[in-house]
């Protein structure tokens, strides 16, 4: 396959990464947790292994446990992709500028 082919895949599933976690809620605001700018990068390796790079509201997250466990429930739900894992991060801590003009109009904050 062709180096162009390949990056067109992993555009491709990059662009279904992000559909998936866009379907992810933070339970304390009604955001997705991609608008929300808890996702700082996501990471596909050539066997279509994937690695997360989030992370939360604050250190005392009530979901910190099970949030990570069930994004990468979702995305391991990708027919493309072979594994996921989760990695949190509190470096950069998050603030309200992280989130999307979406988020912040749908919080009220614009």
């Amino acid at each position: 396959m062709s180096e162009t082919a390949d990056n067109i895949e992993t555009k491709d599933l990059g662009e279904k990464i992000v559909n998936v976690l866009k379907t992810i809620y933070d339970p304390e605001i009604p955001v997705d947790i991609y608008e929300l700018g808890l996702i700082y990068d996501v990471f596909v390796n050539e066997d279509n292994e994937v690695k997360i790079l989030m992370t939360l509201t604050s250190p005392n997250c009530p979901v910190a446990e099970s949030l990570p466990v069930e994004i990468e429930e979702k995305v391991k739900s990708i027919n493309e992709v072979k594994g996921a894992i989760v990695e949190i991060t509190f470096d950069p801590p998050w603030t309200q500028d992280l989130m999307s003009e979406e988020a912040k109009l749908e919080i009220g904050l614009l």
